[in-house]
């Protein structure tokens, strides 16, 4: 009776399917689904940066101590690094085993470990340290969907709609990073726990629907797992990640950790690692990273383009609610306290012009291809951050307002033809370990950025930020002593200070020393100007430098895919699914 029953599920199940794939709707159903995942997953990579303060002050953790500047950077770092690290592997598995299966599963994940996230009982250390595993295995079901998704539209548009589709799953993927931040900063002052609690039923939901109306349309290739490869990357990859991690806190008496004999250890160790798993993936008969798909020149053309305007979008983000947190929303008459959310709301029009421009050129590459639009977009980006360069520290709101809305527009011109170029040049057994490979250099990008522009910003602020403290406390009365043991301090804990929306004068110079200072000056000190007007100095010299490497990244990120060569789309692609004008016509142009 068992039997029968599963016989008739099972049948009933492949009508169902075989009705769902028929239909000309099923691919807006699956652009649907797989947005949904996406949205959820870059929601929560940015999500916690607005949130931190009421999630430390919940957990009784003083994000600014030294000894808690690891569980900070963590927090934060920890889901970027574990989707960076397992996409290759978790788009294999989806290549062998089923897209749609691994997808479904990555759903489920994430909603699981959003609901442990969102009942944490634990404070201290060990809340802290809850929270971050609890993060890390969020990010396992997050590298399940980011996968997966994007070959599972591949698998489901034909060719002169997957740009659309491609283009708008990429777009709702980089906004929701900045989404993330304004429901951080609106959900956090209510209650910390919601922060996670709001995936929860977006999860559930996501789940189900995946489980009745997506299924499997791609090719599964018969090969084995290479566990050798997957361990070799994981690790290697691991190991230069956390050790760009840990550079930027400080090491003994240095500002940052460069010289830590650990970091650099963590990083020629974890590159030596890369260069063995190269050597095993060229010589095992069915590798997880296809170092062959490099030939088709659209597909590292691409990635190479994707890598490089990652470095200089990623730490943009934490520049740009920096320079708002710290200097230009006090200035302007914010309390410390709410500048996390304001400044959530002021970069709006970042997210405004990915999504006016990401559609639309994902649309038009369906028509004209993915070069003319993709260089274009890193062209105005490299503008965007000349005109964000050009502007002063004390903004006008519109100017920067439009400089945002501009680098919005070049970086969605940018992301959907380029991700639709990538995806059309792999052949479709390939398309799973292939968005695995591009989604690694996209997230593997991010983690490198933030390092970089972290680097260059404290950089910037050691040369002159400790003479700026020591001047301008002394100047309030602040003794001697007290303000030299605050201009000692790394900058990366003005950074921090700054990121998190603290009133930093008054958290470091505490009580004790306010206490024996007249009323006015603490009032000043204390103020919302003192400490922006300290600050707007060192932190100009440091943005200089930061902006000046996101132009050099995106220009040549422009080159890299100037060079992509004409529009190219895979022979193996079916011909029903090659309906648009030109598909696979110049392929040898792209292809070499």
């Amino acid at each position: 009776m068992g039997l029968t029953t599963l016989d008739t599920y099972r049948a009933r199940r492949a009508a169902h399917a075989e009705r769902d794939l028929a239909s000309p709707h099923y691919k807006w159903i699956v652009l649907s689904n797989t947005t949904l995942g996406i949205l959820m997953a870059t929601i929560n990579s940015s999500i916690l940066l607005i949130a931190l303060p009421d999630i430390f002050r919940g957990i009784g953790i003083n994000p600014l101590e030294p000894a808690n500047t690891s569980l900070l950077l963590w927090l934060i770092m920890g889901y970027l690094v574990v989707t960076a690290v397992l996409v290759v592997s978790f788009g294999r598995l989806g290549d062998m085993y089923g897209r749609v299966r691994m997808y479904n599963a990555g759903f489920a994940l994430f909603t699981a470990f959003s609901i442990l996230l969102s009942v944490t009982w634990l404070t201290g250390t060990a809340g802290a340290v809850w929270l971050i595993g609890m993060r890390i295995l969020q990010g396992v079901g997050g590298a399940l969907l980011m996968a997966n998704s994007s070959a599972i539209i591949t698998d489901a548009f034909p060719v002169n709609q997957r740009g659309l589709g491609l283009g708008l799953n990429q777009v709702a993927g980089i906004a929701g990073s900045f989404l993330g931040l304004i429901l951080g900063g609106v959900l956090a002052p209510l209650e910390w726990h919601l922060v996670f609690l709001v995936s929860v039923p977006v999860g559930l939901f996501g789940t189900v629907w995946a489980s009745l109306r997506l299924h499997e349309q791609g090719t599964r290739p018969r090969s084995r797992m290479d566990w050798w490869g997957n361990l070799t990357f994981a690790v290697g990859l691991v190991a230069v990640l956390v050790g760009i991690t840990s550079g930027i806190q400080p090491y003994g008496g240095a500002t940052m950790g460069w010289t830590n004999p650990w970091v650099l250890a963590a990083l020629l160790g974890g590159a030596a690692v890369l260069a063995v798993f190269c050597l095993i993936e060229l010589r095992t008969p069915d590798p997880m990273f296809r170092l062959d798909l490099f030939r088709i020149r659209a597909f590292s053309a691409g990635n190479l383009a994707s890598l490089l305007s990652g470095l200089g979008r990623g730490g943009l983000m934490f520049i740009l609610i920096i320079w708002l947190q710290g200097i230009w929303l006090p200035r302007h008459g914010y309390s410390f306290e709410s500048t996390p959310l304001w400044a959530g709301i002021y970069m709006l029009p970042l997210t405004v012009g990915f999504l006016v421009a990401g559609p639309t050129s994902g649309w038009l590459s369906d028509r004209f291809g993915a070069r003319f639009l993709a260089t274009g977009g890193m062209v105005v980006a490299a503008a965007s951050f000349l005109w964000l360069l050009a502007l002063p520290v004390d903004f006008d709101y519109w100017v920067f307002a439009l400089a945002l809305l501009a680098n919005g527009i070049g970086m969605g011109l940018f992301a959907a033809p380029n991700r639709a170029g990538i995806m059309n040049s792999l052949p479709p057994g390939q398309r799973g370990v292939g968005a695995g490979m591009s989604t690694t250099f996209q997230n593997s990008s991010m983690v490198l950025s933030i390092g970089i522009f972290f680097s260059l910003m404290i950089t910037g602020l050691a040369g002159s930020l400790p003479h700026a403290l020591t001047t301008g406390l002394t100047a309030q009365g602040v003794p001697a002593a007290a303000a030299g043991r605050i201009a000692s301090l790394p900058p990366v804990g003005v950074l921090f200070a700054s990121l998190l929306g603290y009133n930093p004068v008054q958290t470091l110079l505490g009580p004790q020393v306010l206490g024996a200072l007249p009323a006015q000056n603490v009032q000043y000190l204390t103020g919302r100007a003192f400490f922006p007007s300290l600050i707007s100095g060192p932190f100009a010299s440091g943005l200089d430098v930061a902006f000046w490497f996101a132009v050099a990244a995106c220009l040549v990120a422009a080159l890299a895919s100037a060079l992509r060569g004409e529009r190219y789309v895979d022979p193996g692609t079916p011909a029903g699914a090659s309906a648009g004008p030109g598909a696979g016509e110049p392929a040898e142009e792209g292809r070499r």
